[in-house]
């Protein structure tokens, strides 16, 4: 789902039942409709966050909102990979001033 919010394009990162890095990576190269080619490890999701040449349609001009829900299974399954998930993000926005990631907060999943 992608709708604008706050002048940035905002995609829905759903991690709803993912409980391992495999999933995190297959469900972010879905939410991006990252390419083919996307490596899916933490070196290549941190480029593609930070590549405005793969965001969705819109997304560069507006910015891009990265907007995970449902990550509470995951982080507590595995708290120290979504560690280096949340490094990741940060990294990435620390590079990129037009990329913004935020975590719901409200519900269980």
């Amino acid at each position: 789902m992608s709708e604008d919010l706050a002048g940035r394009l905002a995609v829905t990162l759903d991690l709803g039942g993912v409980t391992e890095k495999a999933g995190l990576m297959d469900r972010t190269a879905r939410a991006l409709a990252l390419p083919d080619w996307f490596g899916r490890n933490w070196d290549a999701l941190a480029d593609s966050l930070c590549d405005h040449t793969v965001w969705p349609e819109g997304a560069v001009e507006q910015g891009l909102l990265v907007v995970v829900r449902g990550w509470r299974p995951y982080a507590e399954a595995n708290p120290d990979e979504w560690r280096t998930a949340q490094d990741v993000f940060a990294e990435a926005v620390d590079r990129t001033p037009a990329l913004a990631v935020v975590l719901t907060l409200g519900g269980s999943s």
